[in-house]
């Protein structure tokens, strides 16, 4: 097939190389526009954009999508279908129709539940025994499309970014069996019920409630690794928890149980195992306590 494709972050990555491998035509990839990063803040472009340069691809990187100079361009490539992964813009209704057989979506989560920015950081947080994603036909709604394809994931215990990596290759590989042959993935049409939405991250809830229950403080941590890192403050410096266990003691929430970095929840107890301090690597807890010194009965900051 002709196809345009239409990503940005590392997750996307695998569905497009697996496209080009299957011997699809990739005509041009739309990815969003190069960002600042790094010390320097020079513009450095997408996990997307740079894999399709080094393809020889023809790469688009509009602001938006919805003057008609765009849509023209858009429409000019006459392609059978765009498949679009974790792309980061709403596609309006002239974009959506352009394709001969529509827009195809490859969304992380088991559709209808977690619609929406953040599904796989959702999903960890709210404690869902499985998640996987969802080959769908995009239209005008908030991930409402009908669905081809599923792929179940069990999470147990997994971070946000080892379940990322995994749906990634998951989905590509999905992907290309759909594509395959679509009438053998009929769309259909997804239940009213259970539905619910995955808000984007805000960094504000990196910062560890000791007050909540243990599990879901250790939800947090998994959630949040590697963006944006669940986190507490100890005497006036944030310390980033990269790991994290539940353990079975009682005490006061946000206090030090003992002199190896317990500290008591809501109910039960958290040790954090792989700690980061601010312009430092990640080490364990042991380690940290060797030049940071924690005893037992003193408090994180509240």
């Amino acid at each position: 097939m002709r196809i345009i494709y239409m990503g940005t972050p590392d997750f996307a990555v695998p569905a497009l190389d697996a496209l080009a491998l299957a011997g699809h035509d990739i005509v041009a990839v739309y990815s969003q526009p190069p960002r600042p990063a790094g010390r320097g803040k020079a513009l450095r472009p997408s996990p997307v954009h740079q894999r399709a340069e080094t393809m020889g691809i023809d790469v688009r990187t509009p602001v938006s999508l919805r003057d008609e100079a765009a849509q023209a361009a858009f429409a000019a490539l006459d392609a059978d279908v765009a498949v679009v992964a974790a792309y980061g813009l709403i596609l309006p209704p002239a974009i959506l129709g352009a394709p001969r057989r529509g827009c195809l979506n490859i969304h992380a989560s088991l559709l209808p539940r977690w619609r929406g920015a953040a599904p796989i950081q959702r999903a960890i947080l709210a404690g869902d025994n499985v998640t996987g994603l969802t080959i769908m036909d995009m239209e005008a709604g908030l991930d409402t499309g009908p669905m081809r394809a599923k792929h179940v994931t069990p999470i147990e215990y997994k971070t946000a970014g080892a379940l990322t990596d995994e749906l990634a290759l998951a989905g590509a590989e999905l992907m290309v069996e759909v594509l395959d042959d679509l009438s053998l993935h009929p769309p259909v049409p997804q239940p009213e019920a259970g539905v619910t939405y995955a808000a984007k991250i805000d960094k504000a809830e990196a910062l560890i409630d000791f007050t909540r229950d243990a599990h879901r403080v250790e939800r947090q941590v998994r959630a949040f690794n590697p963006f944006p890192g669940a986190y507490f403050v100890y005497r006036g410096e944030r310390l980033r928890v990269l790991a994290a266990h539940v353990e079975d003691h009682a005490g006061p929430a946000g206090e030090l149980l003992d002199g190896s970095l317990l500290i008591g929840c809501g109910h039960g107890a958290i040790r954090p195992t792989l700690i980061q301090r601010a312009g430092k690597g990640a080490m364990s807890a042991g380690e940290l306590l060797n030049g940071f010194p924690m005893p037992a009965g003193s408090r994180v900051d509240d």
